[in-house]
């Protein structure tokens, strides 16, 4: 299936954005790597902020359909998905390429809370956090959007961990954290150990 200008430019943008910056990253490099003409962009996109939002959706459907599909494929119990989640974790974490959080860093290049680019950050984690209170909800557990939060909390710490130190071993210590907050979740009527 032939792919539209538009489709290689958000692409290539995202391709470079994650591996430079998104500052860093000039409109001339994009428009080289992709192959794409300076007139064919501007018509897509008014300005380098637009086509950053788009490379910022496409990751984000991208990264959150694959996350959540490999915790529902690798098990169906709910307690075991919200542990599971730091295996996938780590996987993504050990892969070649891994430059750290797409939207981590876009949220650190933009800083301010009302910049849209921003916002699109704080967007994507809201939705993963949400996925994450819906696994938390449906395992039963008490407090279960306190525990998404702390959930969450160390899945992203790991996450900042990782790309600093390039330790992968950090999403495994962040799992058995998770253990310790689930078990202290659990109803004291809970048969599960």
């Amino acid at each position: 299936m032939a792919v539209s200008k538009r489709e290689q430019l958000v692409e290539t943008a995202l391709k470079l954005f994650c591996q430079g910056g998104f500052h860093a990253t000039g409109i001339d490099r994009i428009l080289a790597e992709s192959g794409v003409a300076k007139m064919t962009l501007y018509n897509h996109f008014k300005s380098k902020d637009e086509l950053i939002l788009a490379a910022l959706r496409l990751r984000d459907e991208r990264f959150r359909n694959s996350f959540m599909q490999d915790v529902e494929r690798k098990t169906s119990d709910p307690i075991e998905r919200l542990l599971v989640m730091f295996d996938v974790l780590g996987k993504w974490c050990s892969s070649k390429g891994f430059t750290g959080c797409t939207f981590i860093n876009a949220s650190a290049e933009f800083s301010g809370h009302d910049d849209p680019i921003h916002q699109a950050a704080a967007e994507h984690k809201r939705l993963l956090l949400n996925y994450i209170r819906q696994l938390t909800e449906s395992a039963d557990l008490e407090n279960p959007g306190e525990l998404a939060e702390q959930l969450n909390m160390l899945m992203e710490g790991a996450v900042v961990t990782v790309q600093v130190t390039g330790d992968c071993n950090i999403t495994q210590r962040a799992r058995s954290a998770a253990e310790v907050l689930i078990r202290a979740a659990m109803p004291a009527t809970s048969n599960r150990a």
